[in-house]
């Protein structure tokens, strides 16, 4: 899959992604690999993910599970920490955490385009279900009421006016990188090796280039030295050579035996 009808144009990688997910750091792994090989970024909503990759419009995804594993593939990456957004006035900033039990008494918001998979939020229920969470923020910043959005979100819509805590027992989100099962193409490994962390050489995936051959090992730059070989004995008794020993045998290093001289 290269994203573009026309086998001939050049390759691109089509990389989409929820609202909350950060791919930068990817990216900019993806660029250094393949610098030939553009990657086009687009943020979709959250439901609309699998549905982009089912109609072959993106090559892969970061998306929120579940998802459709009959289609669709999947690599849990992190679960996020749920929190409830609150204005910065509220008696609940007073603790470091909440519980869903805390929140029973709260109006709290379920937008359509809410992550979670549950009817409807803890607590009282709103007036009206807010058409995105954008819109359920400004609710809350209006004060009549809270949210709870994976951590990532309420980063994403920070206002001065808002803070969050975690809510320990709330429902959590899980993102993963997906991608349809049958278009696993050399690009979509290269991406998947991206995102393990695996490096440029290595074995498991597509590699993004040759790995160096390897070299042998140099051999030492001094070599052993060889025991000293015994020189044969000359025809004259003595050994070879014109240094003469300690118990001479040259011809002329060490001189002959002959009678002992007599004392003056």
């Amino acid at each position: 899959m290269t994203g573009s009808a026309d086998p001939e144009a050049s390759p691109t990688f089509r990389l989409a992604y929820v609202p909350g997910v950060t791919p930068a750091k990817w990216v900019r792994v993806w660029n250094e690999r393949l610098p030939d090989i553009p990657l086009v970024l687009s943020q979709v909503e959250a439901a609309q993910a699998p549905e982009l990759l089912r109609a072959g419009a993106a090559d892969a995804a970061f998306v929120r599970l579940p998802v459709d594993r009959t289609f669709l593939s999947a690599i849990p990456l992190y679960t996020e920490t749920t929190v409830v957004v609150i204005p910065k006035d509220h008696v609940i900033t007073a603790v470091e955490e909440v519980t869903v039990g805390d929140l029973a008494d709260e109006v709290l918001f379920h937008p359509l385009d809410d992550v979670f998979d549950w009817d409807r939020p803890p607590g009282e229920p709103a007036f009206e279900r807010p058409p995105t969470t954008v819109d359920a923020i400004e609710l809350v910043a209006a004060g009549v009421g809270l949210l709870i959005v994976p951590q990532s979100l309420a980063r994403l819509h920070h206002r001065k006016d808002l803070t969050y805590r975690p809510v320990v027992d709330a429902p959590e989100s899980s993102v993963a990188l997906s991608w349809p099962e049958d278009a696993t193409t050399d690009l979509v490994e290269d991406f998947i090796g991206i995102v393990r962390g695996r490096t440029a050489n290595s074995t498991r995936g597509r590699k993004a280039a040759d790995p160096e051959p390897k070299t042998r090992r140099a051999e030492p730059t001094t070599a052993r030295r060889k025991p000293a070989t015994p020189s044969k004995p000359t025809a004259r008794g003595g050994r070879g050579g014109t240094g003469g020993g300690a118990r001479g045998g040259g011809a002329k290093g060490g001189g002959r035996r002959g009678k002992p001289r007599g004392r003056s």
